[in-house]
């Protein structure tokens, strides 16, 4: 698609700015690297001295570089062993914050009248909180296995399958979409990596947000400076 650089950092695909926010219905979004500073599983990792270890199979994942994303974060999660909740904790407290201009654009969309999800390969651990944090209607995201206060490097099936990989998050966000009885033309999707792709292209909008190259490319709207309120440069209450 031809891309318009609307603004300095802000590039358009495929439309003609700006759109109506209250168009859409439902606002979909990752977390690691998109509503928050860090991604959580390298941050878990520097506790058992892994960071750079788990780091290095993270970028290839986010580049998407790496073929079978769960096998990848199985990998990752099993150099996890032996963590303590308390340092997860300690994560949330000290290192975790929201990226710019997230909350003012997430409060945006709920005032237009948008539910919002947050659909994440990371840990409900963080999830849970970001979402009451940013008061978001659902979320989906892994579960890690714990024994006596500490990570097993494991994690657990849930009801709708084992791991959030790209294609459960395509799943969610048009199963949310059926859900509230709207189309996915109506849904918009935030994300960052190769595995928040597959909802991005089910969505009537998508935006990467400080994204890989390979998602940049494929996106609506490209920010790629500024925080992430400068989608309402395009979208108007």
């Amino acid at each position: 698609m031809p891309a318009t650089e609307i603004a300095p950092g802000l590039i358009a695909r495929g439309f003609t700015p700006p759109l109506r926010l209250a168009d859409f219905r439902l606002a979909a979004f990752d977390m690691d690297s998109t509503l928050i500073n860090l991604e959580c599983v390298d941050e878990i990792a520097s506790a058992v001295g892994k960071k750079a270890e788990v780091a290095a199979i993270t970028e290839a994942a986010m580049r998407g570089e790496i073929a079978d994303y769960k096998e990848s974060l199985r990998q990752r999660v099993a150099l996890l062993r032996g963590v303590p909740v308390s340092a997860m904790q300690a994560i949330y407290d000290e290192r975790l914050q929201l990226n710019p201009g997230v909350a003012t654009f997430v409060a945006a969309c709920q005032a237009a009248g948008l539910k919002t999800l947050l659909v994440s390969g990371g840990f409900t651990f963080f999830t849970d909180r970001v979402r009451d944090r940013l008061k978001i209607d659902f979320a989906r995201s892994n579960v890690l296995e714990t024994e006596g206060d500490h990570l097993t490097g494991r994690m657990v099936d849930q009801p709708w399958g084992d791991i959030v990989d790209g294609e459960e998050k395509r799943r969610t966000l048009l199963a949310t979409c059926e859900r509230l009885g709207v189309a996915p033309a109506q849904a918009i999707a935030v994300g960052d990596g190769a595995n928040d792709l597959p909802m991005m292209r089910a969505a009537g909008l998508s935006i990467a947000f400080h994204a890989k190259p390979a998602v940049r490319e494929q996106a609506m709207l490209s920010i790629e400076s500024g925080g992430m309120d400068r989608a309402l440069e395009v979208l108007r209450a």
